[in-house]
C-alpha cells in the first residue's frame, strides 16, 4: 500500500515539474488555432537565427505564452528580431 501511495505521489509531482517548465512553441502564422494574440516581444544580440529562435522562446515565457510566431529577424553581425506572442 505504501508504494502505491508512493508512486503516485512522485507521479504527480513529475507532472508538476513537466508542465512548470513547457517552453511556449514557435509557431506558423496560420496555426495558431484557439491561442489569441497577446502582444510581442523583441530581441537583439543573437549569434544566428537559432539563438535567436531560443531567445525569444525565453523571452515568451518569461510572458507565459504558450506560442510565439516570428515577425521578423535582421542583423549582420548579431541578429535582433521580433515574435508575436500567443496564450
Amino acid at each position: 500500500m505504501k508504494r502505491i501511495l508512493v508512486l503516485i505521489a512522485a507521479s504527480a509531482l513529475s507532472m508538476l515539474s513537466f508542465s512548470a517548465s513547457a517552453e511556449p512553441q514557435q509557431l506558423q502564422q496560420g496555426d495558431t488555432g484557439q491561442l489569441r494574440s497577446a502582444g510581442t516581444v523583441s530581441v537583439s544580440g543573437a549569434d544566428d537565427f537559432q539563438d535567436l529562435q531560443t531567445k525569444l522562446a525565453e523571452k515568451a515565457h518569461q510572458e507565459g505564452a504558450k506560442g510565439f510566431v516570428v515577425n521578423s529577424a535582421s542583423g549582420d553581425n548579431k541578429m535582433f528580431g521580433t515574435a508575436t506572442i500567443y496564450k
